[in-house]
């Protein structure tokens, strides 16, 4: 709806201020912790905050808790949202500013992204036995299957294999298969998994699920599995998964639902301590799939994790194409 006289010079206000459009640019990229901002910033937390609270009363971003950490990101589509983005258009593309923020930005994904990389590396060859811990896969795997469906699928693309098991586990059902991951170690493990398998129509590649470089509507299956917890951009994630289904084809999204366990942020590099089904109905809506149905799994133990099974199709008649 549109927006007031006042509402409309209260959002203004809150924009226009050089540190507040700063913080406007780099959630525009990516959410943002509040200490990732102070260190892109190079400003104090208190100081951050207090525009961040100002930004959050006027709509502009969305502040939400997970866990013992506050993220921030942009608000959603809306009149509030479209006056954030005119008000980013306007600033030059060569702004100074916002080229150093960038860089810093690209230093701490980077970081980020190097101390997950360090962790796969060192935990690719007991990586099942590490995910064994949280719930139990047996039943995780079963009710993949259910969900999924008998097939057979012309094309399964995996996003974040991992030791490959989403692709052992529903090859058979696939005609070919893709597996991507950024870890070249995690990919070694898929490959011998694979191999034993005897799944010769699927290959492993080197790639990255917020750029995948496969055709759009590539894919009778998109399967995510376990992969959303790790990344800084998972509404970006979840949209290049959507975009590789093909007409009548399902992407099947498998992750924990929100909990309060801190150590894995630690001692297993989660970034995010679950996902809201609010949140990934909302992603999944506007990458243009259908309806979202949830699958929940509660845990085999106690102090340890639900699992959920987010899946949704895109309308359309399945094509298949002739090898």
């Amino acid at each position: 709806m549109p927006m007031t006289s006042d509402q409309a010079v209260e959002v203004l206000r809150a924009a226009a201020e050089p540190t507040r459009l700063r913080i406007l640019a780099l959630l525009e990229r990516e959410e943002l912790a509040v200490l990732e901002l102070c260190r892109i910033l190079g400003q104090s937390q208190p100081r951050v905050s207090r525009h961040l609270k100002l930004l959050a009363n006027a709509g502009l971003v969305e502040r939400f808790r997970d866990g013992a950490w506050v993220f921030y990101r942009l608000a959603g589509a809306s009149p509030i949202r479209a006056l954030a983005d005119q008000a980013l258009d306007l600033v030059a593309p060569t702004d100074a500013t916002f080229i150093r923020d960038a860089e810093r930005l690209s230093g701490v994904s980077a970081a980020r992204a190097g101390e997950a990389a360090s962790y796969f590396a060192e935990n690719a060859e007991r990586w099942d036995e590490i995910r064994s811990l949280y719930t139990s896969e047996a039943a995780v795997e079963a009710a993949i299957l259910e969900v999924a469906g008998e097939g057979p699928f012309e094309r399964l693309v995996d996003l974040g294999s991992g030791t490959g098991r989403m692709l052992t586990l529903l090859g058979e059902r696939a005609r070919s298969a893709v597996g991507l991951d950024l870890s070249r170690q995690m990919l070694n493990v898929a490959r011998s998994h694979v191999a034993a398998a005897g799944l010769d129509a699927c290959e492993l590649r080197h790639g990255d699920i917020l750029g995948t470089g496969l055709r759009a509507g590539e894919a009778d299956l998109v399967v995510v599995h376990q992969v959303l917890h790790y990344l800084g951009e998972p509404a970006a994630a979840v949209a290049e998964a959507a975009r590789l289904v093909a007409p009548g084809g399902r992407l099947l999204i498998i992750d924990f639902a929100p909990h309060d366990l801190e150590f894995l942020r630690v001692e297993h590099r989660h970034r995010r301590l679950g996902i809201l089904d609010a949140e990934m109905e909302r992603w999944l809506g506007a990458s243009g799939l259908g309806q979202c149905l949830v699958t929940t799994l509660p845990p085999a133990a106690p102090g340890r994790l639900t699992v959920k099974i987010w899946s949704a199709s895109r309308p359309g008649a399945r094509i298949w194409r002739v090898a």
